[in-house]
Parts: structure tokens; sequence; C-alpha cells
């Protein structure tokens, strides 16, 4: 029996009486996908995944994104990624800095992302706390609280979005790892524009769809006034008001909504505590296919 447990937070609910590593029936994955419109992060505990069973359970939402730089991705899986700060002989299992500031996955691609799924293998704990929580902020309350005359202002705009941004901010930290785009690369993730308000496809309600890692640029505003909508837009959606913190626990699945959420990731561990993550990134295509959404009778 599915029950689905609300966190009483912003965000989030607990799934429990799914076994992720078998087929879901129709009206599991219904519920499922209705929950996720409504708490925009589902957690479901105590699962045990190969990483083909894990790209099994993700691919039931829609296409997979492979990586850009074709590295860190599971032998067993090639759609699986592999998030990690663990070295083995000498050279990176995973990918070490993933995820470390307010984003949203894929914004940066026409299609846009859906979901993410992503399972705990190893769960680094230091004095009997786990580390590397992720914190995640609600995009449906940040819509609703901003100003009419905001909403008025920018009904219709569109911003513009680019991976390099994030990617060249997470290269500039001291240690990174990370080199330059070279052009091959920057052509596979080329900028992306999309409205700034969407209407969510589960819920049918608006949503800000304008995140500080991925977002440039306002196209209908000048170059100064949209560098300052968008600092105040950021600004706004950032409030610990809309803000919910999962903490991770090894044989956690967790499956997040990228239209109606942004993310961080926390990276308050050393590299001698080890932390590995197995990755899908789901396209949107799918949910935002009006014949799929009726036939999971979902609101929008």
């Amino acid at each position: 029996m599915l029950t689905i447990e609300p966190t009483g937070g912003i965000l989030g609910a607990t799934v429990r009486g799914a076994d992720l590593s078998q087929p879901l029936s129709d009206a599991d994955f219904a519920a499922i996908l209705r929950a996720l419109g409504e708490h925009g992060v589902l957690r479901f505990p105590g699962q045990t995944l190969t990483a083909p069973q894990l790209r099994d359970f993700s691919r039931r939402f829609g296409h997979i994104q492979g990586s850009v730089t074709g590295r860190f991705h599971h032998r067993e899986a090639p759609e699986v990624g592999i998030l990690s700060n663990i070295v083995e002989n000498g050279e990176p299992i995973g990918i070490a800095d993933a995820g470390q500031d307010w984003h949203t996955d894929m914004s940066y691609t026409a299609t846009k992302g859906f979901l993410n799924v992503l399972y705990a293998v190893k769960v680094p704990v230091r004095d009997g706390r786990p580390l590397g929580d992720t914190v995640f902020a609600n995009m449906h309350a940040a819509y609703e609280d901003l100003p009419a005359e905001v909403k008025t202002r920018l009904a219709g705009m569109t911003a513009t979005h680019d991976f390099n941004k994030f990617w060249e901010k997470m290269r500039r930290r001291p240690g990174s790892p990370r080199a330059p785009l070279t052009p091959e690369q920057r052509a596979k993730r080329p900028p992306a524009v999309h409205p700034i308000f969407l209407t969510h496809p589960i819920t049918g309600r608006p949503v800000l769809y304008c995140n500080p890692g991925y977002a440039e640029r306002i196209n209908e505003l000048d170059e100064a006034e949209s560098a300052r909508m968008l600092e105040y837009l950021f600004a706004h959606q950032l409030q610990p008001k809309y803000q919910w913190t999962h903490r991770w626990t090894v044989g956690d699945v967790l499956v997040w909504d990228h239209i109606g959420t942004l993310h961080n990731a926390i990276p308050d561990y050393r590299p001698d505590e080890p932390r590995l993550m197995l990755r899908c990134q789901v396209m949107a295509e799918t949910i935002f296919d009006p014949a799929f959404r009726r036939q999971w009778h979902l609101a929008a």
C-alpha cells in the first residue's frame, strides 16, 4: 500500500510502500506524479537498487539526459551519472562538485528538465550527523508572493539560460578540477530561452522559472534593467521562507521537480568523508505532452 507523508514544511513528502527495484503499478505511478506536483520533492527511503533499476524507474517519467563531457557515468547503465568525491587509483570516480549553488537542472536546454532522481549509496557522517544536505526552494510559492506590479510587468517576458554561466562559476572556485568547456561541448549546450513565468504541467499553477544558476538575461529589458530585475528575482526566490532541507540517509531515492523548485547541494564534507550518489536527469518532453497528462489524469 503506497502512502505519502508530507514533511509539514513548504516542500517535501516521504513515499512508503514502493519498491523501486520493481516496476510501479499504473495507480502508484499516477499517485507519485500527483504527489510530485503537490510536494515538489519526494523521498523513497530504504531502497536497494542497481544502476539499471534506477535507470528503469527514472525512464518511466521521460527521456534521460546524458553527460556533456561523456565522463562519470555507470558502466552498466550509461544514462546513470555518478556524483562522488571518491578517488580511486588517482582518478575521481564521479563529479565531485555537482549542484553546489542555487539552480534548476536543464533550464539551459530548449526542452527543459522535468526531474532529478538521486540515489544515496554513501553518505558522509561526522559526529553522528549526516553531511551533504540538499536544500530546495518552492517556486510555486515564490511566484504567488511576487507583487502584482512585478507579475504584470514580467508577464510574457523571457529569460536566456546558459549552461556555461554555472560551469564557469564552479570552475572559478579554488581547487576546481573543471576545465573550460570546449567549443564542441558549448555546441552541445547552447543557450535556451524560456518564459519567466511557466504554467506547471502537473498543478496547472504558475511558477517562477528564472534561476540564479543559469538565467543570465531578461530579453525584453535593456541590459541594466535586466540585471536589476534578475537580482531582485534571485533574492526574492531564495528567501528562507521558501526553503526546505533534505538530510540524506543511505538508501534514500530523492525525486524532485525541476519546474517547481530550485536546489543547492551543500558541500560541508571533506575529501576523506566519502559521498556517492547515482543520478538520472529526466527531460520534460513527456510531462508537457497533453496526451501524457490526460493519461495520468493530471490537473494541467
